[in-house]
Parts: structure tokens; C-alpha cells; sequence
């Protein structure tokens, strides 16, 4: 099969600028179950996420809630949308109520051959940045899937940890997450769309969320250690209701593997690294 250009997508970019709402990154708070930032505080790690989303009608969606594709992004013949990991480095924090700049570009397209049909991968390039100066560059991979149902075969069994944390997941944490972050991705919240449409046994969780998560537990883990890059990838889908685990362990002092798992196996890993 031949492969499409996309070359005409290539360089796409996007600006929104944003304030960062104090009463948001409260909503952020409660729904992570986390302490609340006040006025000028840093913005916790990743929490960026729930910020500068496409502010998109009902009727500019697809029919999985995702906004419609061919314009900014390019068409994928209804394919089924995943967010399949990315990098981030963090150069200095966000502030909470300053304004803050968002610049994303489409710097990587390609189309490959799966073992499910074709595949393929987007890779969109995020620059956040406050009084002028760059704050957090981030490369956010996407993947578009032909329609076939998921692979939900076991993982990988993790490896030993030096810290771990158990969350149970429910739909209410997915509803409020899929709120705060504005993503209308319906895999997350509507039981009939994901079971009968995309082949999921119940909703999934976000990959956003379990690295938020995983990048937490990991700075709680190490408190005296500042988080300079993020690395993170899926490794199959985490499905409610079954918990999940948030693992990891020091590499060196500059170092850390992060993982979420389950009874089933890895989910999600990651690689930390320290300044």
C-alpha cells in the first residue's frame, strides 16, 4: 500500500495565549486530589495539559469528539485517535495567573504499516512560554489507527520498584479529567461509544493522566530532586475498573524509571531525568 503525502501539513502552526486561571488550576487540584496553587505559586508538573486546548464547537467535531481533522491536522480517514506518548522538557516553571504563551507546529508526519493496518503517527511540537521567555518545549506523539479492536493482551510484568502508589480508578475521575483538559475524546466518558463503536470493554483511561500521575508520584518520591526532561509511552490501554499501579526506581542521581502497571502488566513507562 502507498503511503499518502502529508508534506502539505508539515509546518502548521497554531498560537493561543492564556492566562493561568487560578480557579482551573483549583478544579485541576480536586480532581488529582492534590493542594491547591494559589497566585503566583508554580504550576505542578503537567498540569500545563488542562491549558490551551482547541476551543471547538460541537458541530467542528468528529464522531469520536475529537475536533475533526483535514484542516490544522490531516485527514485519517476516520481512523481512531490515540495519544501514544511524547517528550517534555522543563526549562523554568509556569506561574498560576500569568499569561502564558502557546505556539504548537506539525513537525512530524509519517504513515506506516501495522500489524492492525495502517498507521499514523503525528508528531506536534509545543512551546509554552511567560514574559517572553520559554518556559516548557514539549513533542507530543499521536497515533491514528485504522478501525479494529484493541490489543489487550498482557503486558509486560514490571519490574522491582522503589516506590509505588496504587489508584483506583472511577468514571468520575475520567469524567473530571476529560473536563478540566477539555478533551471530548469519547473513549473516556461514554460506555455505549466505547464498547460498541472502538471495542474497548469499558472506558479507558487518559494516557495524560496516568503520566501526570506517574511523573507525580515520582517527584514525591525524590523531593529534594528538580524534574529537567519527561519522557513517557504507552504501552497498551488501562481500562476502568481495575487498579493501576504508579512505580519506579532510580537509574543514578540524575535518573529514574517510571511506570504504571497493573495485575496484567506494564501500561505506561517513562524515563525522568533530574538537573
Amino acid at each position: 500500500m502507498q503511503s499518502k503525502d502529508f508534506s502539505a501539513w508539515l509546518g502548521n502552526t497554531q498560537q493561543v495565549e492564556s492566562i493561568i486561571d487560578g480557579e482551573h488550576v483549583a478544579r485541576i487540584a480536586v480532581t488529582l486530589n492534590e493542594p491547591t496553587p494559589q497566585l503566583n505559586d508554580e504550576l505542578p508538573l503537567l498540569w500545563h495539559w488542562a491549558f490551551f486546548e482547541e476551543r471547538m464547537a460541537a458541530d467542528s467535531l468528529g464522531r469520536d469528539g475529537h475536533p475533526q481533522l483535514g484542516e490544522f491536522l490531516p485527514p485519517t480517514e476516520n481512523r481512531n485517535r490515540m495519544w501514544a506518548g511524547g517528550r517534555v522538557e522543563f526549562i523554568k516553571p509556569l506561574l498560576v495567573g500569568v499569561k502564558t504563551q502557546c505556539k504548537v507546529t506539525v513537525t512530524h508526519i509519517v504513515e506506516k504499516q501495522g500489524s492492525t493496518g495502517s498507521l499514523l503517527f503525528v508528531t506536534l511540537t509545543y512551546e509554552y512560554s511567560q514574559g517572553g521567555e520559554l518556559a516548557i518545549h514539549e513533542e507530543r506523539d499521536l497515533v491514528y489507527r485504522e478501525p479494529t479492536a484493541p490489543k489487550l493482551e498482557p503486558g509486560k510484568v514490571a519490574k522491582a520498584a522503589e516506590w509505588s502508589t496504587e489508584v483506583i480508578p472511577s468514571s468520575v475521575l475520567l469524567f473530571r479529567y476529560s473536563a478540566v483538559t477539555f478533551n471530548g475524546h469519547r473513549i473516556h466518558y461514554d460506555y455505549p461509544y466505547v464498547t460498541a463503536v472502538e471495542g474497548y470493554p469499558n472506558l479507558v483511561v487518559h494516557g495524560p493522566l496516568l503520566a501526570t500521575y506517574s511523573l507525580q508520584a515520582c517527584v514525591k518520591a525524590n523531593p529534594e530532586k528538580t524534574v529537567k526532561t519527561f519522557s513517557y509511552r504507552g504501552l497498551r490501554p488501562q481500562i476502568l475498573p481495575e487498579a493501576f499501579k504508579l512505580q519506579g526506581s532510580l537509574l543514578d542521581s540524575q535518573h529514574a524509571e517510571v511506570w504504571a502497571c497493573n495485575s496484567s502488566g506494564l501500561v505506561q513507562q517513562g524515563l525522568v531525568e533530574f538537573y
